[in-house]
């Protein structure tokens, strides 16, 4: 799959950046848009697509207020290349909290890096990010 440079947003019939093999007008695309992700895999995953594609206010919005941000920039030379979930805890529909644990690939130039981070979500009145757990 080629990567999507960053701040591109894709057609809603190319393949979503998360990864998912769906397209993103049927995957991600709904929830930068407004949707509630019914899942925290599904969150992590719309987060994902909301850093490759530089959606700062989706990224503030999906994050719990105990823990968000003021504010947030993100790096337009990071090149976001590849979602891969390794594992989730919860998370379902029904549950009120859940885990995700996920290696996100991308470059910087010519050096190539994974970040690897096992993250927390909660859900309230929708599904939101709290924060990475050591």
């Amino acid at each position: 799959m080629e990567p999507h440079r960053p701040f591109d947003t894709p057609a809603a019939a190319d393949r979503c950046p998360c990864g998912s093999g769906n397209v993103h007008g049927e995957c991600c695309g709904p929830l930068l848009g407004g949707g509630a992700a019914p899942t925290a895999v599904q969150l992590m995953r719309s987060r994902y697509t909301a850093f490759v594609v530089g959606d700062v206010a989706y990224l503030l919005a999906t994050w719990h207020p105990s823990t968000r941000p003021d504010a947030l920039e993100l790096d337009p030379d990071v090149h976001w290349r590849s979602l891969e979930i390794i594992r989730t805890e919860r998370g379902g529909p029904l549950d009120r909290d859940g885990v995700v644990e996920f290696a996100a690939r991308y470059r910087v130039g010519a050096e190539r890096g994974v970040q690897r981070e096992t993250s927390r979500f909660v859900r309230t009145d929708r599904w939101r990010y709290v924060d990475a757990v050591d």
